[in-house]
């Protein structure tokens, strides 16, 4: 009687997907470190030499790690104090650039939300085209309109002035805005709309307790997209408010220290962090609400 012998068990064999399974995971934490040491470490050397002595900096430039008790705010007072006391007026340029960034994304979503729902919900004619036509706004280049826009608002009596600035800002981002909302209003399905018509809202009920909560997760990334859009500008902010540093930007005054050679260098990345602290803290702020209106939308479709 023949007996049969169990040999070695065998391996399965290797498939595409077993690879993609035992690859991609570790190829994509390898990624995310790249790019959080990408994001991380200019920001936390600039941070270092903001706060090193001018003294300390010259002997050792390229060192990464500072002592707590040799830590220097001499360059954030030089920054934030004003002009009229020797130091750099940061602070009235941070009241400028929030008034500009506030009101641009204020009025932009004021028209983009109503416009595209409008392009996404309404039938008219030319409605495909409409997406294709505000992108081709991006297709001239900034230098192209600026000459242009400094001539119509300066007859305009708008020039050197924050609130021509903010209508320059506002034309620029509408387009990108209505883009970006429109294809949101497109993923939130039209029956829950026709389910609040039919319990008695209108229009303007269906979009403001229907349309408005579930694309608010959209909205608040417009918002911050605009926001950065109008906080770092820095070509039209040179154009029209040169003439009058009171009402400059933050872009405008660092470019103004990166640009004299009599300002320290802690002073100049005192500066940057000033200019990058209030983004990323509005990150932060708004990656709550973001969160939560994801999945208030879930929860709601």
């Amino acid at each position: 009687m023949a007996t049969t012998q169990s040999g070695p068990s065998q391996r399965p064999p290797l498939t595409r997907d077993r690879a993609e399974r035992a690859v991609l995971p570790v190829v994509r934490w390898i990624v995310i470190a790249l790019l959080v040491l990408a994001s991380v470490v200019p920001f936390y050397y600039m941070l270092m030499l903001s706060v090193r002595s001018i003294q300390d900096l010259l002997l050792d430039p390229g060192r990464l790690w500072i002592n707590p008790v040799d830590i220097s705010v001499g360059a954030y007072k030089q920054v934030l104090r004003s002009v009229s006391h020797g130091g750099q007026g940061f602070l009235t340029l941070i009241r400028n650039s929030l008034l500009v960034a506030l009101g641009t994304v204020v009025v932009t979503l004021a028209v983009s939300i109503p416009g595209s729902y409008a392009v996404s919900r309404l039938a008219f004619k030319g409605r495909r085209q409409v997406s294709a036509l505000f992108l081709a706004v991006y297709l001239f280049p900034s230098v192209v309109i600026a000459v242009p826009l400094f001539v119509i608002f300066a007859r305009a009596g708008l020039s050197g002035s924050l609130a021509g600035l903010a209508i320059v800002y506002v034309a620029q981002t509408i387009p990108v805005a209505v883009y970006m909302l429109r294809q949101y209003f497109d993923t939130i399905p039209v029956s829950l709309e026709e389910a609040a018509l039919l319990d008695g809202c209108g229009r303007f009920g269906v979009i403001r307790r229907v349309s408005l909560p579930l694309a608010m997760p959209s909205i608040m990334a417009t918002g911050l997209y605009v926001c950065m859009i109008a906080w770092n500008e820095f070509l039209f902010a040179l154009l029209f408010l040169v003439q009058n540093r009171d009402r400059w930007t933050v872009s405008l005054g660092l470019a103004q220290l990166s640009g004299s050679i009599e300002v320290p260098t802690t002073v100049l990345m005192a500066g940057s962090v000033v200019l990058t602290v209030p983004i990323i803290a509005l990150f932060f702020i708004t990656e709550r609400f973001l969160v939560e209106g994801l999945s208030a939308g879930a929860e709601k479709g």
